[in-house]
């Protein structure tokens, strides 16, 4: 599995490239203060009050670092040194359109109406194909798949509600390992993927999803 967080980098805790401009430092950092304010979707049920506290600070130090050049610069020649990142990587050479773990809509766009927890609660007890994958003592990103379209729901409705982007919700479903994102955040879009779905025993369900992602790795 990948790191802990406390062991990531600062550009692996914000999710960013060694190269990221200041307004993606700053999109990553308050996206990533989302994530793990009380009462996040997607951090809900992982962490404790003490964790969360500590992963917010890490995040915040993280941030006062990249943004400040001299500090930054200072940080990058370490990351040199230890060879996590390459010399060249440095320093960012055009302006590039922010990246996030989340999927933050933007403008007037209508929100789409969400399927009922009560709906989807009926059609899972109506599916026999639902049924005989959640007896299975393991749980693949492929059975994920099937069962999110057994529902009649999109990945565009799952990343709106849950505001994970598309492509990290893609990777889960596919099994790319090389493609998921740090463990830490990977364990709470899950628990918020199958919350989404309607399932219940959340945190069993994502035990069985986790331990088949172990094993692509």
């Amino acid at each position: 599995m990948r790191k802990d967080f406390n062991q990531l980098n600062y550009y692996e805790m914000l999710d960013l490239q060694p190269n990221a401009v200041p307004y993606e430092i700053r999109h990553a950092y308050n996206a990533a203060m989302q994530l793990y304010q009380p009462g996040s979707l997607v951090s809900y049920s992982f962490f404790s009050e003490k964790e969360r506290r500590e992963i917010l600070a890490l995040i915040e130090k993280a941030y006062q670092t990249l943004i400040n050049d001299q500090l930054r610069k200072e940080y990058d020649d370490e990351l040199v040194r230890r060879g996590e990142i390459d010399a060249k990587e440095e320093t960012a050479p055009e302006v590039k359109k922010p990246v996030s773990v989340f999927h933050i809509s933007r403008g007037p766009t209508a929100r789409t109406v969400f399927v009922s927890s009560d709906a989807l609660k009926d059609r899972i007890s109506q599916s026999q194909v639902i049924k005989d994958i959640l007896a299975q003592s393991v749980l693949s990103g492929q059975d994920l798949k099937q069962i999110r379209t057994e529902l009649g729901l999109t990945i565009e409705q799952i990343a709106e509600e849950t505001k994970i982007r598309v492509n990290h919700i893609q990777s889960i479903e596919e099994g790319q390992a090389q493609n998921l994102p740090p463990a830490v955040f990977l364990k709470g879009f899950v628990k918020s993927y199958l919350k989404c779905l309607g399932l219940e025993s959340v945190d069993e369900l994502s035990a069985r999803y986790m331990n088949t992602v172990s094993c692509l790795k």
